[in-house]
């Protein structure tokens, strides 16, 4: 395919998202060879794609299209994958892959968090889809500027919480919307990270030792932490422990939140918390500037939205959950990540990612229930292809990111307040800003290593 060629099928995909109704598009509606069909294959390229992490299955789902490009900074551990699609263009910087290879027209972004933001936002610029990993971005920020910027390149999103492609998030909607517990005016939500008894003071402790390890051969240093302040590589930050630092990762609710509070912040249409409040402990307290806490408690409140009333949110993290409620059977417990919903005639508990596992308790009320005709339309499909599917439409995916950015803002407002703790925030999400509390306000961006910007 010449190059005149792949900048008009670029051209057409772009174009097509103007036009809602139609799947499919018959070449000589099109006028002719200038063009491509939106049923015809995606070019996509995958960056963050080592072995065992999420980008290497987001790219299974996405095996119907053209796999054309691959790019990871850690070249060993990405192998597996490079084996796996030999026809694609391997790279180590995103950037040279983006601005070299014309015929890409989406992309998967699944690296550590701290890179999603400016990897997302050169993409959109150059106007491809983007399916980035959950949450959206590292901070609350990047949120408000992902989320306009996809608006305004208009290109087809997806953020990567799959629960909200289920059926059992609908039918919770649908539960809440036909009154079947009341008003609901307290939420429970919890999750067992962080994972690992006394994993988040070990990290530390080796990180912040003076021994230096060796860069593991394949691996570019440099390129990993992106924009993120220059720091020694140590193996307590990559592959899989990066979660539990400031500078790279969200914690345990940036990293769960979008899941686990993804079902009430869809059926409550909660929007933005007007107060936060959070209480933490650490395993080392003098590590508190570097590291998120062992385990946290987080309160948000927020105010009378359309028919649902000011409502409570407690999250907790580090394996405190919420006080058993009477409505359960003698010895039964709560799930290790999930939620309950708290209204004026009962109340509803469902497990982590998009409410699987969803039921009224106790039993009795949950099969005495007359459950609504579904209304909500089920998308039938893996999330991945769900936003394939928007690509080729121009029907906003699940969870694009026009829902993906304010939820992953909510999730990352509480992280904020976690490291504000005993803080009361009060909250002007229009403005984005804390209207009490100025060191609140300095946490809702970083800086940016030289070289780096969205």
């Amino acid at each position: 395919m010449n190059s005149n060629s792949n900048k008009s099928r670029r051209k057409f995909l772009k174009k097509s998202i103007v036009i809602p109704s139609i799947f499919i598009v018959p070449r000589h509606v099109l006028g002719g060879t200038g063009y491509t069909s939106p049923s015809d294959k995606l070019n996509i390229a995958g960056i963050g794609v080592r072995k065992w992490g999420m980008g290497s299955g987001n790219l299974s789902q996405c095996e119907s299209e053209n796999i054309v490009a691959l790019c990871d900074v850690d070249y060993k551990s990405s192998i597996p994958t490079f084996n796996k699609y030999p026809k694609a263009k391997v790279y180590k910087d995103f950037r040279i892959m983006l601005e070299n290879q014309t015929d890409i027209d989406a992309v998967v972004v699944a690296t550590p968090d701290h890179n999603h933001a400016v990897i997302t936002m050169m993409a959109m610029k150059m106007g491809k889809h983007v399916y980035c990993q959950k949450p959206l971005t590292h901070t609350v920020y990047e949120a408000r500027v992902i989320t306009e910027a996809a608006r305004k390149y208009k290109v087809q999103t997806q953020m990567g919480n799959q629960g909200r492609s289920s059926d059992e998030i609908r039918k919770l909607k649908e539960w809440v919307d036909d009154g079947a517990i009341g008003p609901v005016r307290e939420l429970y939500a919890w999750t067992d990270r962080p994972i690992g008894g006394n994993a988040w003071d070990t990290f530390a402790v080796k990180a912040k030792s003076e021994e230096k390890p060796p860069i593991p051969d394949g691996l570019d240093w440099d390129l990993w932490l992106g924009p993120a302040k220059y720091r020694d590589y140590h193996p307590d930050y990559h592959p899989l422990t990066w979660r539990a630092w400031i500078d790279f990762g969200t914690g345990s609710m940036g990293d769960m939140g979008c899941h686990i509070l993804d079902p009430a912040f869809y059926a409550l249409e909660l929007g933005a918390p007007s107060e936060i409040q959070a209480t933490s402990t650490h395993y080392i307290p003098e590590i508190e500037s570097q590291t998120y806490p062992s385990a946290s408690i987080v309160r948000m409140k927020f105010p009378k939205r359309g028919n649902h009333p000011e409502l409570k949110l407690t999250w907790s993290d580090g394996r405190i959950q919420p006080p058993v409620p009477d409505e359960f059977a003698n010895g039964e417990k709560f799930t290790l990540s999930g939620a309950m919903l708290i209204g004026d005639n009962g109340k509803i508990t469902h497990d982590s990612h998009g409410a699987s596992g969803v039921k009224i308790i106790p039993e009795e009320k949950m099969l005495e229930y007359n459950q609504p005709k579904p209304y909500i339309p089920r998308v039938n499909t893996s999330h991945e292809k769900d936003w394939i599917r928007a690509c080729k439409d121009g029907s906003p995916a699940s969870s694009s990111f026009e829902y993906g950015g304010p939820l992953t803002e909510m999730a990352l407002i509480g992280m904020i307040a976690i490291r504000c703790k005993n803080e009361k925030l009060l909250w002007d999400s229009k403005n984005l800003r804390f209207t009490n509390n100025e060191k609140a306000n300095s946490l809702l961006h970083k800086e940016y290593r030289k070289g780096w910007s969205l």
